[in-house]
């Protein structure tokens, strides 16, 4: 846990230019537009020596009803119940508007921190607006301009007080906790009687003896580390949701999180910034990222719309697993193609998630029409997972994370130097390599250069004419028998240099 401070405020005052400026990077869309941000979007920042999160909120509008504006007031109420500090941002170019009055009246009837920033004060040219904010009722007002880092120590002076009081109350929590702890540890060897050379000794004094694990080397790859069987990365796993507009991704990550974490509805185009959510599953933890849709490039004339696209990219290529999120209704278009295919490209772990299935009828048909599409069209990544369910309802959705765990692994794995040559040298024997000018090429040696995806590179002769046709069937042999469906599989072919090829005879 940590210090929650939520930037609020109308719409298009620099929230966002100012949330990026704190965390120090370009995470939230900005744009002249007003009305970009629409989803809660959380972040680290770093001010000086102070280190807190920082909640970025769609612009507070007069709306109380299920229109987009109401749903965005929603998300920037919710904000601010979960933060220990707001500061309410104004433009001092624009000065006060009947909006910032009605909303600092809303915030001085609630019972936390709140601190104006007059943002864009740039000059003395902005102080009338500057000079307006005192008249908020909500004390001093800080004058900065987020977009050129003007006034930022400001924030440190304001927030300092809090980070300290946070600070120790985090101290006297984590020691009540180590108090616990020692606590319970000291409950524990009281119940046990320990003996240093034999063991340990149970209520009814039987020793059980203390043993040492041997290993054989068999059980170590190249690198000499060890290989434990079925044992499963704990690292926290990069999954983003992908698709075209309106195909149910907010809906399915609100069901995954079960509360309504970003704005839904039967608009398309709703979600325009990528919203990353950490969240855990079966003690695992997951980034879960939610991405605006992907529609075609010709099709695109919004300049946010744009900003948007460019964001679900970024967020591909920094991805492990990407779900590819279908509408039922109308399967695998050519942009869904597209998509898929640039994820498998980016070399991430595919799963295909076909949504809305509740409403049709000849289930059989569809999936198998589903099924011939994708194996003519990614035979690279065979055997890609295909699931159905109803993001809505959440039937079937139970069925998503288990996959998601399963296709990680099998993206993540690491297969023995020895294994890989004995395989090598089964696969080459029962289909030999091509003959090229009278002299078959020879396969002489694999290993694996790196996983995530599974890579591989192949000492051989003549490497720059071995068929794309035989790299392919070695890559369906390392599918089939090591048991990686779905995943994509790299293979790089070298030539070791002929010491001699290059000296002159001699006489």
């Amino acid at each position: 846990m940590s210090l929650k401070v939520a930037i609020i405020g109308r719409p298009n005052v620099g929230k966002s230019t100012l949330f990026n400026r704190l965390v120090g990077k370009k995470l939230a869309l900005v744009d002249d537009q007003p009305g970009v941000t629409r989803d809660r979007r959380y972040g680290k920042a770093r001010l000086g020596d102070m280190s807190f999160d920082i909640i970025d909120t769609a612009g507070l509008e007069e709306a109380f009803d299920n229109s987009v504006e109401g749903m965005m007031r929603q998300q920037s109420e919710k904000a601010f119940e979960e933060c220990d500090v707001a500061l309410f941002l104004i433009d001092a170019r624009a000065g006060l508007t009947p909006l910032d009055n009605h909303f600092a009246d809303w915030l001085r009837k609630r019972e936390k921190p709140v601190y104006v920033i007059a943002n864009k004060h740039e000059g003395r040219d902005q102080d009338p607006g500057l000079y307006e904010a005192y008249g908020l009722g909500l004390g001093d007002v800080a004058p900065i301009s987020a977009e050129h880092g003007l006034g930022i120590e400001l924030l440190y002076d304001m927030l300092e007080p809090h980070w300290k009081e946070w600070k120790d109350r985090e101290r006297v929590a984590r020691q009540h906790a180590r108090e616990a702890a020692q606590e319970a540890l000291d409950e524990a060897r009281a119940e046990v009687d320990f003996d240093d050379e034999d063991g340990f000794a149970d209520d009814e004094g039987e020793v059980f003896p203390s043993y040492e694990i041997e290993f054989n080397e068999d059980d170590e790859d190249e690198d000499g580390e060890l290989i434990v069987e079925g044992a499963r990365d704990n690292s926290k796993i990069q999954l983003a949701i992908v698709g075209r507009p309106n195909a149910g991704k907010s809906t399915l990550l609100n069901q995954l999180l079960g509360e309504e974490r970003v704005m839904t509805g039967p608009q398309a185009g709703l979600t325009r910034d990528s919203i990353a959510v950490d969240w855990s599953y079966e003690g695992r933890p997951i980034r879960l990222v939610d991405t605006a849709g992907m529609r075609r490039k010709k099709k695109i004339d919004d300049r946010v719309e744009k900003l948007s696209v460019a964001d679900t990219l970024r967020v591909i290529r920094y991805a492990q697993v990407v779900v590819l999120m279908l509408d039922a209704t109308n399967t695998l278009d050519k942009q869904d193609l597209t998509i898929a295919r640039m994820v498998l490209e980016e070399g991430r772990a595919l799963i295909i998630a076909v949504n809305k299935w509740d409403a049709i009828i000849d289930k059989k048909g569809v999936m198998q029409e589903l099924r011939d599409k994708l194996d003519t069209s990614f035979a690279q990544a065979k055997g890609i997972p295909v699931l159905t369910f109803s993001a809505l309802t959440g039937r079937g959705t139970d069925r998503l994370m288990p996959t998601v765990l399963d296709i990680h692994d099998i993206w993540s794995r690491r297969i023995p130097t020895s294994q890989l040559n004995r395989w090598l040298e089964a696969t080459t024997e029962r289909h030999l390599p091509p003959v090229i000018s009278g002299r078959r090429i020879r396969l002489r040696y694999m290993t694996q250069a790196k996983s995530r995806p599974p890579s591989f590179f192949i000492n051989c002769s003549k490497a720059a004419e071995l068929p794309e046709s035989y790299t392919r069937y070695l890559i369906n042999g390392l599918r089939e028998d090591f048991d990686m469906p779905g995943v994509p599989i790299r293979i790089y072919l070298r030539s070791s240099d002929n010491p001699y090829a290059n000296k002159k005879k001699k006489r």
